[in-house]
């Protein structure tokens, strides 16, 4: 994760972790998804039966609040406590493998240091890690992230996107790449069963694991240009790669991150956005599609 999430990251998860949901948690059950007359673009359904977005779409990356769609997008992210964008195909974030701020978590299923407090995110002071060293461990937590996953369908979202996939390489090796991706597949299997599409989350050291271990259907990078690992994803995934760069952190222009990201085949599509992610309403809001 490179972007704060905000206040509304922080609901997101309380309302998951507390039920809020009204949402029933069985495994392999359906919700009824919200009604909508919108006409949502989509690409092709898997073998799950969930459907992609389409490929190289035009997208933005509304984490820190809910805007009007970009004229042209047609695949818009948002928060598990917002809607999905109307006549968009919605992505629906949830922190997968950490806790959000001021959501209480049972000690067990924390990462503990030598003196026993909980491990933090050393760049998110407030987020601690989940244990998933043991298969009970990763079903428990499986478990409690069942009730976001089933609200990210019944709200009427397509897609979802777990943050944090790389969470092993913060966690002082209580656990590994092996218990990260073993603990995706029960996150991946669920969303599955919910309807849902699945994107890894950045992470482009896993390679073809997310695709052929895990299941992940496409991907969701952040700044895989200034990090020039576009390609990593790209060549898993395929034209189903959708960027953000970070207009505080550019490998150059604008103009020469697109002309970049433009002469990979297939290209990812990409979108520069302010770092905080605001609405359109507020004076710091940045937008710019390549």
């Amino acid at each position: 994760m490179r972007v704060p999430l905000g206040f509304v990251g922080l609901v997101a998860v309380a309302l998951a972790v507390t039920g809020c949901t009204n949402v029933d948690a069985g495994v392999g059950e359906r919700p009824e998804r919200a009604s909508s007359s919108a006409v949502v673009a989509s690409g092709a359904a898997t073998a799950d039966g969930v459907v992609l977005p389409p490929e190289g779409a035009r997208f933005d990356y509304q984490l820190g609040g809910a805007s009007p769609v970009p004229d042209g997008a047609t695949v818009v992210a948002r928060d598990s406590t917002d809607d999905p964008a109307e006549g968009a195909y919605g992505i629906c974030y949830v922190n997968g493998f950490q806790t959000q701020p001021g959501v209480e978590w049972p000690d067990e299923l924390l990462v503990r240091t030598a003196d026993g407090e909980p491990l933090v995110d050393p760049g998110w002071p407030d987020e601690h890690l989940f244990d998933l060293s043991t298969e009970a461990n990763r079903q428990a937590v499986a478990e409690h992230q069942a009730s976001t996953i089933d609200g990210c369908a019944a709200s009427g979202y397509q897609a979802v996107e777990f943050d944090n996939l790389d969470s092993w390489t913060r966690s002082d090796d209580a656990f590994g790449e092996d218990d990260a991706v073993a603990f995706a597949t029960l996150l991946v299997a669920r969303a599955h069963a919910a309807g849902l599409a699945t994107a890894q989350k950045n992470t482009a050291d896993l390679g073809a694991r997310g695709r052929d271990e895990v299941g992940y259907d496409f991907a969701v990078t952040e700044e895989c240009d200034r990090y020039d690992e576009c390609d990593a994803f790209t060549d898993v995934y395929g034209g189903l790669v959708f960027d953000v760069e970070y207009t505080d952190d550019l490998r150059g222009s604008i103009a020469e991150v697109c002309a970049r990201v433009g002469e990979l085949d297939p290209a990812p599509s990409t979108i520069v956005r302010d770092h905080d992610l605001v609405p359109a309403d507020d004076p710091a809001h940045a937008y710019t599609a390549c």
